[in-house]
């Protein structure tokens, strides 16, 4: 995700509730009473407006209700810039975040980690009111993609793997990616990996441009539904160059208690990356509906 990278994706408009915070209601405050998770109401759980995140909030949703706690969802809300402030003020209960993404909105100037260390600096990070529950061992990061035919040619399993051969490739990459610290100038400095020539495409173009033989390597986020294909290889990242980026939920403490907390927590350990690529795949190349693919794998869990 791009720290800053997941932030590009988030990064859109900051369109909804900016209008809505001039007066009048907030669209976005809970309603309604009844057995929530311990703020008296429902537990509002949100996403912003990308197919992972609406998915992801289906999962912790329907999980929830499938225990009996009453809830609601607001989703497609927007950036992180707005729907962070939300759960600040509890109109959200609950948000399915990112922790990497999540710590350097908070600071922008902190360093990638591994899970632990970048959960550690996310609980210093917040402030009071705001929790991360455990995070799920799935990730949607930034990766260094090759074909499974050049990883087998060059010997390739690791980015530093790529150091003697990446001078003869070009790599594919949304077009900041040459300039962040977690893009091109950081391969070369923690790995040594400099590419001959820089091509910059997004979205399907690198799917694309991979499978022509236009680039030799990508940046991919590793939840892409291509990689259901078994065609592409994300590369080991051994040094976190572009740190944690785990499902983690985001809550306000008050309004969730012990027994959500519970329930958000067992269906996040049963959440692998794997996982939640076949289900993206269902979702965006399928055209499958967020909540019916949701309460899908919840059944398949057992945790619905």
């Amino acid at each position: 995700m791009r720290n800053p990278t997941r932030l590009a994706i988030a990064g859109v408009p900051l369109v909804l509730l900016l209008a809505a915070c001039g007066g009048g209601e907030d669209p976005y405050a809970p309603s309604g009473g009844g057995e929530g998770g311990g703020g008296g109401g429902p537990i509002v759980v949100g996403s912003a407006n990308f197919p992972e995140s609406t998915l992801l909030a289906q999962i912790y949703a329907q999980a929830l209700e499938a225990e009996g706690i009453e809830v609601e969802t607001q989703l497609d809300i927007g950036s992180r810039e707005v729907y962070y402030d939300q759960v600040a003020e509890g109109n959200l209960s609950v948000f399915p975040e990112y922790n990497g993404a999540l710590l350097f909105h908070l600071d922008p100037e902190a360093t990638s980690g591994d899970t632990e260390a970048t959960n550690e600096a996310v609980r210093a990070a917040l402030p009071e009111g705001l929790e991360i529950l455990e995070s799920s061992p799935a990730e949607n990061k930034d990766s260094i993609t090759v074909t499974q035919e050049t990883a087998e040619q060059e010997d390739l399993e690791t980015i530093a793997d790529l150091a003697d051969v990446a001078g003869d490739m070009t790599l594919g990459a949304p077009a900041e990616f040459e300039t962040r610290t977690q893009g091109v100038p950081g391969l070369a400095d923690v790995y040594g990996v400099e590419f001959g020539e820089f091509r910059p495409l997004e979205g399907n173009l690198l799917v694309e441009g991979l499978r022509g033989g236009d680039v030799q390597a990508a940046n991919m986020f590793t939840t892409d539904p291509a990689f259901t294909s078994g065609e592409f290889v994300a590369l080991e990242d051994p040094e976190n160059l572009f740190g944690a980026q785990n499902v983690t939920p985001l809550i306000n403490a008050e309004a969730v208690d012990q027994e959500a907390r519970d329930v958000l927590n067992a269906v996040s350990a049963e959440l692998t990356t794997e996982i939640l690529t076949e289900l993206d795949s269902r979702v965006q190349v399928d055209h499958e509906e967020a909540d019916e693919v949701a309460a899908d794998w919840l059944a398949e869990a057992g945790l619905a």
